[in-house]
């Protein structure tokens, strides 16, 4: 069975799309057939990944309002190993459409259970927020990746998402666990910088990343061409961050590195 991993956190701008695109296809190009979620309407992450709108028949939003089966929704990418279920702006209504639906918490769950056996690893990246949408992503979820940047007021928020994710393994996932907290958009010039890898170390001690992921042009960049930062610019310090961070979950996991 595969593991489901989310990457959230409710504040924009960390690095979350960045995190779960690079990641999926590192998971990818290291040999374990992966799956990529698309759970923001954004879809930042179905055209990072090079998936055009106009070529997606079924999404995300079809699977969890009850349209399609999950396995009609999943899309090829230009990675091999790697999967999409993508996203439109659709999905912005799909908050609204399930207020009224029993056990709407669960429908993303149910949506993807089926995929587990197809996959090693299943990516999920959710909203910035903590809507009915993310909420269902960690109801479905076995663990959460949680990016934080390393900047100022990097661990404001940090404390409300802990206490979501208590929450979810309280009343609707017991088995959710924290696969890590990442620290991302690091520069090692900036005093700053390294003053929140310090301070992130020691508050939040055993669930921090080895792995940071530091600022990078490419990295910047690869979105803009519709790939992952492993095949835009396979020698980057972008590329050379990710796979660090896929060997390390996949250590984590009991793999071989």
């Amino acid at each position: 069975m595969g593991k489901i991993i989310a990457v959230v956190n409710q504040k924009g701008g960390v690095g979350k799309t960045t995190t779960s695109v690079n990641l999926a296809a590192s998971l990818a190009v290291l040999e374990h057939k992966t799956l990529l979620i698309d759970a923001d309407p954004q879809a930042n992450a179905t055209s990072g990944v090079g998936v055009d709108q106009n070529d997606i028949q079924y999404s995300i939003y079809d699977c969890m309002i009850g349209n399609c089966e999950a396995t009609k929704a999943i899309l090829n990418t230009n990675t091999p190993n790697l999967d999409l279920l993508p996203a439109k702006i659709d999905l912005v209504g799909a908050e609204i459409e399930m207020i009224s639906v029993e056990r709407r918490e669960f429908k993303l769950r149910e949506a993807i259970h089926p995929l587990k056996h197809l996959y090693e690893f299943i990516i999920i990246d959710c909203a910035p927020s903590l809507g009915l949408i993310t909420l269902n992503s960690l109801v479905a979820a076995d663990s959460v990746i949680i990016p934080v940047q390393c900047e100022y007021f990097a661990l404001e928020g940090l404390g409300k998402l802990l206490n979501t994710v208590r929450l979810i393994q309280s009343s609707m996932n017991a088995d959710l666990t924290i696969e890590g907290i990442l620290l991302t958009m690091y520069d090692s010039r900036l005093k700053l910088a390294n003053a929140v890898v310090e301070d992130v170390r020691q508050h939040c001690r055993n669930i921090v990343f080895d792995t940071i992921i530091s600022r990078n042009i490419k990295l910047s960049e690869a979105p803009s061409h519709g790939e992952p930062i492993v095949l835009y610019d396979v020698q980057s310090r972008g590329t050379m961050n990710h796979l660090n961070l896929a060997r390390e979950i996949l250590q984590n996991n009991g793999y071989s590195v």
